[in-house]
């Protein structure tokens, strides 16, 4: 709330013109998109109750249960009834005396969220505080606390003595637990508020919100209390904010329990704000009978067929204003269609001379098209016979030094042998016969020699090939090596040799190889399989043909 000056005034009404935004509006904002967004928190809740599942199963059934029944319990209460009811009656026989009290507790409270408060009682009754261990104390009692809370809410004629009874078993909780945790001071903070004393409560949740991690659910109890204190204050722009606040909370972990956004619809709808009370009521109701949660499910019948009245009302209200529109749209559509009639006879003059024009404008472009499609093959024809001219310049020139040097080393080889037949060493003779390192040398050498005078030919040959690959699939050369297998094959074809058979007697491999390295090269491709090699044609055409 603001408390303007008369100084104030004229200042106040400009920031309301120019659209300010206090900040309880811009966390219901939040709020707004966090309602649109709440079956994302959801599937993130599911996942994280299927990973427990999942790592779960080295527990004990007894323990496995406890557990599924802690990620259901503020989720899907049928879901978590049904596993604390199979360790409940799975431990009645099993002689385990700590484990049926936790259980009966456990299903207590269950049973009082749903609505069961008779087996909600019979249970609670059934278990003797003086009896229990001393870690099970602070449950018996915050199981007794809530079926109270929940009791008053479903019994208006006797809703006094409930909460009192519910007040008594705080206090016995709040002595019972460590009195420096949070749920202690927000139990504190409770009583606080219900025997008189906000100022009190506020003081210490002021203290204590900061310390709160926003997505944790008692960060959502500590704003809800706050927003209540506000409520009492009359101070509503803080209430609001702080109701906000807590729901964005609850509904971030998917917590379906969320009395803070109903209370937010409330003061929405006492504000005129129909369609933000709608939308929270129909989000509370969704999420209650998603969770089964009885006692929220009466809340909401109280004031939801109002809300939903009054959303009807603005809706038909809406449409009657669409109606009137829709006649004026009408209205003016009819002397639009008199202006286009006029404006078409006009236009209809210009249109013969538009159409001789358009005509002759469109052979034109055919011509234009035409020409520069025979430029684009020409350009292409003088690339390919440029490139042509250039491989063949290289590869004679290349051609006539190999050829020179194996003559040299076939001359040196035929020395060589002649020399060990002459000295008569047969051995030595026989042993270079049979030896193939030579050949493997020489087929080493022209590899090299290949992968150098293609480089030299096509620089950019390997990256521009990666390119035509998937990102994952990209060829990674050792270090040292210019070409490797796979590049030599698509080398070879884009140097125009594509028979598989020339490809496998120039690289010593079997034809069967050769089409295997081309098959699950076209399946890496990252353009289409049947216009990869053609692609691979056209890598270093532009280079060769500025060459």
């Amino acid at each position: 709330m603001f408390k303007r000056s008369l100084l104030g005034v004229v200042p106040g009404i400009m920031l309301s013109l120019m659209g300010y935004a206090t900040p309880a509006d811009s966390v219901m904002a939040v709020l707004d998109k966090t309602v649109a967004e709440k079956a994302k928190f959801a599937a993130w809740k599911e996942q994280q109750i299927a990973a427990l599942r999942s790592s779960a199963i080295r527990l004990t059934p007894y323990d496995y249960n406890k557990a599924m029944y802690d990620a259901f319990r503020k989720f899907r209460l049928d879901s978590a009834l049904f596993y604390v009811r199979t360790n409940f009656e799975t431990v009645q026989h099993s002689g385990n005396k700590e484990q049926l009290q936790e259980a009966a507790l456990q299903l207590a409270s269950i049973y009082s969220f749903v609505g069961r408060y008779l087996e909600a009682e019979d249970l609670l009754n059934s278990v003797n505080v003086h009896q229990l261990p001393a870690g099970l104390v602070p449950v018996y009692y915050e199981a007794r606390l809530r079926f109270f809370e929940h009791y008053s809410t479903s019994s208006k004629g006797h809703a006094g003595g409930y909460r009192s009874r519910a007040a008594t078993y705080r206090d016995s909780l709040i002595a019972v637990i460590d009195t420096a945790s949070s749920s202690c001071k927000l139990l504190l903070a409770e009583r606080d508020i219900e025997l008189g004393h906000p100022q009190i409560a506020e003081q210490n949740l002021l203290r204590l919100l900061p310390l709160l991690a926003e997505e944790h659910s008692e960060y959502a109890m500590a704003a809800y209390l706050l927003a209540k204190i506000y409520g009492k204050q009359k101070n509503q722009e803080l209430e609001k904010l702080y109701y906000a606040r807590s729901a964005i909370a609850d509904l971030r972990n998917a917590v379906k329990d969320q009395a803070s956004i109903l209370n937010l619809a409330l003061i929405c709808y006492a504000n005129g704000d129909i369609d933000r009370a709608y939308l929270y009521t129909r989000s509370v109701i969704e999420d209650a009978l998603f969770s089964k949660l009885q006692f929220r499910t009466i809340q909401l019948s109280e004031f939801f067929s109002i809300i939903n009245a009054a959303y009807q009302e603005r809706e038909a209200a809406r449409k009657s204003q669409l109606q009137v529109a829709l006649w004026a749209i009408s209205l003016l559509s009819c002397f639009l269609i008199l202006a286009v009639v006029y404006v078409y006879k006009q236009m209809k003059k210009l249109s013969r001379m538009r159409e001789e024009l358009y005509e002759g404008s469109r052979k034109l472009t055919a011509l234009n098209t035409e020409i520069v499609h025979a430029n684009e093959q020409l350009r292409e024809r003088n690339a390919q016979l440029s490139e042509a001219n250039h491989v063949k310049e290289e590869y004679i020139a290349h051609f006539f030094d190999l050829c020179s040097s194996y003559i040299n080393k076939l001359e040196n080889y035929r020395k060589t042998l002649q020399q060990k037949a002459t000295s008569r060493k047969m051995d030595e003779l026989l042993d270079l016969l049979r030896s193939t390192s030579l050949v493997d040398d020489e087929l080493d050498e022209l590899y090299r020699n290949f992968d150098s005078i293609f480089l030299h030919l096509y620089p950019g040959f390997v990256q521009d090939f990666n390119r035509l690959l998937l990102p994952e699939e990209q060829v990674v050369l050792r270090s040292g090596e210019l070409l490797n297998t796979e590049l030599r094959i698509f080398a070879l074809i884009r140097l125009g040799i594509s028979d598989s058979v020339k490809i496998a007697a120039f690289l010593r491999y079997s034809l069967s190889t050769i089409y295997n390295y081309r098959t699950r090269t076209r399946n890496k491709a990252a353009v289409s399989r049947d216009e990869f090699e053609s692609s691979i044609m056209k890598i270093g055409m532009q280079f060769t043909a500025n060459t």
